[in-house]
């Protein structure tokens, strides 16, 4: 086993890749064969979560109710930003949410046994008890976001028309790249995945509003700080025809992918590190 695991280490990058999608999905797939299992439980349990993240757009809708623009926006246009943002949220915590219980690994010792599998530790972290109930997110958001397509007042060219499926691609690999690296936290202060939600499902809240209805100090800081703001609000702002209330150039409403590879790389660097500082508990 362990020639095997330095072989794998040597190995070009993309066949280290390849291996890691290849062992999230071996662990994945064994979650939801055990979940499909029980049919009528998945499909009860598919409906409530789609139900009760519908309710977090009813209170928008409920909202409008008294006035018709929130910030100057219509409610279609927040309805994107909404949708944009629970899609890649979503998406990204069915992908890769379940890194967040590395903490509780750590404290029990169950990390050790991942460590010594022949297999990416992080890949079998993120597939742990893998649950497709999660999809109730993503599909909910996607009704949501037809609808607001629909509704939109939109000249489309070329451009917006790419621009959509990029910020979603591109969100859910940030938001990715934040669960990953706020759990990653927890190697050194086992305490912290409630910092990690609040990156990660309060950055979401906070990108279901325009950047508008916030001061410009907040907005700056999820441009160059964390940076939310590639997931919907800069793409969001060419698609629909907004100016940019930072007055920035016009590059920074293409540069989700940018943003993307920067946050998958500082998530990258940050797992490592933390499993180099790791001390198992020899269990």
């Amino acid at each position: 086993m362990a020639e095997q695991l330095v072989r794998l280490h040597r190995e070009p990058l993309a066949a280290r890749t390849s291996w890691a999608l290849r062992s999230w999905w071996l662990c994945a797939r064994m979650w939801m064969r055990s979940m499909m299992a029980y049919r009528a439980s998945f499909a009860l349990n598919l409906a409530a979560s789609v139900v009760i993240h519908a309710l977090d757009f009813v209170v928008l809708v409920v909202m409008f109710l008294h006035t018709d623009r929130l910030g100057g926006w219509s409610l279609p246009e927040i309805a994107f930003l909404y949708a944009t943002a629970a899609f890649s949220l979503g998406v990204a915590n069915l992908l890769v949410g379940s890194a967040e219980s590395l903490g509780a690994r750590i404290v029990s010792g169950s990390l050790d046994t991942m460590l010594i599998r022949p297999a990416p530790a992080l890949s079998q972290l993120c597939a742990e008890r893998f649950s497709l109930r999660r999809l109730g997110r993503p599909l909910q958001a996607v009704a949501v976001l037809v609808w607001s397509l629909a509704a939109l007042d939109v000249h489309w060219t070329w451009d917006r028309v790419l621009l959509v499926p990029v910020l979603l691609v591109c969100g859910t690999v940030i938001f990715g790249a934040i669960y990953i690296g706020g759990a990653t936290v927890q190697f050194w202060w086992g305490e912290s995945k409630e910092i990690q939600n609040s990156f990660t499902y309060g950055g979401a809240t906070l990108l279901h509003y325009p950047p508008t209805v916030f001061a410009k100090e907040l907005v700056a800081g999820v441009v160059f700080g964390v940076p939310l703001a590639f997931v919907n609000w800069l793409p969001a702002l060419r698609i629909l025809g907004r100016p940019d209330p930072l007055g920035l150039p016009t590059a920074f409403q293409f540069a989700s992918p940018v943003a993307a590879a920067v946050c998958v790389l500082a998530a990258g660097l940050a797992w490592r590190a933390g499993l180099r500082a790791y001390r198992g508990t020899g269990s």
